[in-house]
């Protein structure tokens, strides 16, 4: 078992590191204040291959493991926590389109997709239906060659601002069996959008309600099967589980870096603050529970890439634990800047604020350890270990 990345691996964080410093770091605090969805600089993530990690390379993607997506994902999440999360949200969704999306549906999104020219949403939450996805109320009905969608989804990332939505509707009877996917034009007639929402964190990305009054598509639009969106979802969240706690390990890993020095620099009672042994003990408190916290992403996303029985299982433990353990390692990095994490001077309470939504999304961490005791209970410890 070899825990070192290989030379591809190295070479990918480096890209992504260098992307990270030079295009969204030094923007980041202005995104963030003044509320700006940066597409030109996502753009420029495509032309690196960021916008189709791992999307097949037969579809124009780099076809990469989830595992070397993840490495990349932190490297960036480095930068800017909030366009981080868009762009594996747009992963997500480029990658259900080459998947499972017709051929005509390929010719028109894929290509432009992989390269950023066009940005997709991920639309599976309304709003009465979060964590219990299975019980959508959203419609699709097949008139001719046509589906009619009706209904409205809630909390979506970038509505507004994207091209292109991948929306999960029903197509037949009550729970998920009944769930299909589509893919939707997102100024298509019919379809509104609310007022950007007014959020904690993550505002260099927009967040909309999404309403859908008669709106028409083509039927080859439909991914996969009828009945299969569920399926799709499941898959995606996954992935999608990973991405996220991948996104708090890199951002509290950056918050990590900047308590470090810090500590450093500042000087009380005649002595840096470095030299202060319960500063020294909570840094390495916070160090300990980050590596414990990427070494379990990184075997999630092993499991996910090798098809084991318990990735999805692993990937929930990941997600809850990385999640936390990210905001605490944010949270405990502001603490050690004193009045200064708590100004905008300083990129701490970005930080703390960004990875705070990490617990909540891709299912609840309350979500994340009904999903992990179940399986816990159902088979033995070494079973499941």
């Amino acid at each position: 078992m070899d825990f070192n990345l290989s030379e591809d691996q190295h070479a990918f964080a480096e890209t992504a590191r260098q992307f990270a410093e030079s295009e969204l770091a030094p923007h980041a605090a202005k995104w963030d204040r003044e509320h700006i969805f940066p597409k030109e600089t996502i753009k420029a993530a495509g032309e690196l291959g960021f916008c189709g990690l791992y999307t097949p390379e037969e579809a124009g993607g780099l076809g990469l493991s989830r595992l070397d997506s993840s490495i990349i994902f932190e490297q960036l999440a480095m930068g800017c926590t909030a366009t981080t999360a868009m762009l594996t949200i747009h992963n997500m969704a480029t990658w259900m389109v080459a998947s499972f999306g017709t051929d005509a549906v390929k010719d028109t999104y894929v290509e432009k997709l992989v390269m950023g020219e066009l940005l997709a949403s991920y639309c599976l939450t309304e709003p009465g239906s979060g964590s219990d996805a299975a019980s959508l109320k959203t419609k699709a009905v097949l008139e001719g060659d046509e589906y009619v969608i009706n209904g409205s989804k809630m909390f979506i990332s970038g509505a507004g601002e994207t091209e292109v939505l991948v929306v999960m509707a029903r197509t037949g009877g009550e729970g998920a069996a009944g769930i299909s996917a589509f893919v939707v034009p997102a100024d298509a007639q019919g379809v509104e959008y609310g007022k950007a929402e007014e959020k904690m964190g993550w505002n260099a990305q927009p967040t909309r309600l999404i309403s859908f009054e008669n709106v028409r598509i083509p039927a080859h639009n439909l991914l996969g099967k009828e009945g299969e969106g569920f399926k799709f979802a499941m898959q995606g969240l996954d992935g999608g589980r990973i991405n996220i706690a991948t996104c708090s390990i890199g951002t509290a890993q950056a918050a990590l870096n900047t308590a470090k020095e810090y500590l450093q620099e500042r000087t009380q009672f005649g002595k840096p603050l470095a030299a202060f042994q319960a500063l020294q003990f909570k840094i390495a408190d916070m160090n300990t529970e980050l590596v414990a916290a990427r070494q379990m992403v990184r075997l999630a996303a092993f499991k996910l890439d090798t098809g084991d029985s318990e990735k999805t299982t692993y990937c929930a433990m990941a997600k809850r634990f990385a999640t936390d353990v990210g905001f605490t390692v944010c949270n405990e990095a502001l603490q050690v800047h004193g009045g200064y994490g708590y100004i905008k001077e300083y990129p701490l309470e970005r930080h703390v604020r960004d990875v705070r939504v990490h617990q909540i999304l891709e299912g609840t961490n309350e979500i994340m350890r009904v999903i992990i005791a179940r399986r816990i209970l159902a088979e033995s410890a070494s079973d499941v270990l």
